[in-house]
């Protein structure tokens, strides 16, 4: 009796060790590290939301669907940690003597949550309700820090989006590198999009931390359905990758530098989330954007009275040596997070298709 005693109350620490360090790891480490509690908690939440985006016949739908999946398992994190601290006292309130499991559950749930329903009676257990209690209280603490950082990355991220979907949204209602070229062309700052290239840049160095440290962020989804922190990367990588092969301006290292954030950015993610990418690829690599989908982008920019290259090949050549540093990574995060439809982007992916209404709205 007293071995099974000393085991239960073993592999109760164990248990509360585990639960803490996840938290602590989720929350307080400042870097990306994969908890296994965690990614257990957002993989059956997404399974389960996954089920009703299934049936959803347009794209609209399941955006509405999977919109909730990050919040609910984000709001879920500290329930499964508090149960997890519960269910790892429980047996070592047993182990010290309370009569029964059922005591030892009541007990265990009376002093994580400090209701005080259930009393310790010995000295050995009351020292370890008032540490079940300090634990309950930290997981409060640790939410209410946790969320209001969460939020201040997505605001952030999301304001910088926002603002470029705003610039190269065309008559359609869609947004598009070529529309933001002769917006800015025609108003006279075609060479000055400089404020464009360092705030990316920023962008994306913030993105490739916050993302990582907190990887609930790669699945809230952007308040208006038609935007995306990942198509809003591709938006603003193929901007940079037309300006510096189609347009005959002088050559801008800053958008080179932000074009090198972009991708390293993006891989960052994939090597986090394990999804497969060429790390070395060749300038002369395939990519997802056809040669007729270029010359069509630089046929509008020429009609449009900005000045392009003469040589249209080594336009071409030049836009696939910049695209395919970024081109694997970018199609497959937008299929890894369902982005919403964006021409060279999430058109690209292969298990989640744009509606009709959307497809047809981007050809018009």
């Amino acid at each position: 009796m007293i071995a099974l005693q000393v085991a239960a109350v073993i592999g109760g620490v164990l248990v509360v060790v585990a639960v803490l360090s996840a938290a602590v790891r989720t929350v307080v480490v400042p870097r990306g590290e994969h908890v296994l509690l965690s990614t257990v908690v957002f993989g059956v939440t997404r399974s389960f939301f996954g089920l009703f985006a299934k049936d959803a016949h347009t794209y609209e739908r399941r955006d509405h669907v999977m919109s909730r999946f990050a919040p609910t398992a984000l709001m879920l994190l500290p329930v499964v940690w508090a149960v997890g601290l519960i269910g790892g006292f429980t047996p070592v309130y047993w182990g010290l003597g309370v009569d029964s499991w059922r005591d030892a559950l009541l007990l265990s749930g009376s002093s994580l949550t400090t209701l005080g329903f259930r009393s310790a009676e010995g000295t050995a257990e009351m020292l370890v309700a008032i540490l079940e209690a300090l634990f309950g209280l930290g997981l409060v603490a640790l939410l209410i820090s946790f969320l209001p950082t969460i939020y201040s990355h997505f605001s952030r991220r999301e304001t910088t989006v926002a603002k470029l979907f705003i610039r190269a949204e065309n008559e359609s209602g869609s947004a598009d590198p070529v529309t933001l070229l002769v917006r800015s062309h025609s108003i006279g700052g075609l060479g000055r999009l400089d404020e464009i290239w360092e705030e990316w840049d920023q962008w994306f160095v913030e993105l490739s931390e916050s993302h990582r440290s907190f990887p609930s962020l790669n699945f809230f989804r952007s308040p208006d359905p038609d935007r995306s922190w990942v198509t809003g990367a591709g938006l603003v990588l193929d901007l940079a990758s037309i300006h510096l092969s189609a347009v005959d301006v002088d050559a801008n290292p800053r958008a080179a530098l932000m074009v090198r954030s972009g991708f390293l950015s993006l891989r960052s993610l994939c090597e986090f989330f394990g999804i497969p990418y060429e790390p070395d690829p060749s300038p002369d690599d395939p990519i997802s954007v056809t040669r007729e989908e270029y010359d069509a982008a630089y046929a509008r920019l020429a009609a449009a009275g900005v000045p392009v290259r003469a040589d249209r090949e080594q336009a071409w050549r030049d836009f696939r040596g910049w695209r395919v540093n970024y081109d694997g990574p970018l199609t497959y995060l937008a299929d890894y997070t369902m982005a919403p439809y964006q021409p060279w982007v999430s058109d690209r992916a292969v298990r989640f298709r744009p509606s009709l209404r959307r497809a047809r709205r981007a050809n018009d």
